[in-house]
């Protein structure tokens, strides 16, 4: 399967996602913990951008299989528009979200010069 049909089939997967309030309040928490045999045990995102207020992120995973790379997948709302990302094969830990502010930049400008 090539990498855009991968893309094509994790879009898809997104917007499921993005469908189901629990999975969209889960995927989307900086932080939850949960009781496991009497300890507490606190699970943090790693996809930053949930607890950034400039963002509004609908749905997201972040990942890592030796044949992706590490990954981020997302539904977040830019410029009042649902926006689905799909980026693979990130080279450094934060490049991924570093990849997702820059598409973000990048969107938001042309919906600027579309105006003029």
């Amino acid at each position: 399967m090539s990498s855009r049909n991968r893309a094509r089939e994790l879009a898809k997967l997104v917007l499921a996602a993005a469908g189901n309030s629990t999975i969209s309040e889960y995927s989307t928490s900086a932080r939850h913990t949960v009781t496991v045999s009497r300890h507490l045990l606190e699970f943090r995102n790693t996809n930053l951008l949930v607890a950034n207020p400039a963002w509004h992120v609908d749905v997201q995973k972040t990942g890592y299989i030796p044949e992706a790379g590490r990954c981020l997948v997302m539904q977040a709302e830019i410029d009042g528009r649902p926006v689905v990302m799909v980026l693979l094969n990130s080279y450094g830990k934060y490049t991924r979200i570093a990849d997702a502010k820059r598409v973000r930049t990048w969107l938001e400008s042309r919906s600027r010069v579309a105006a003029l």
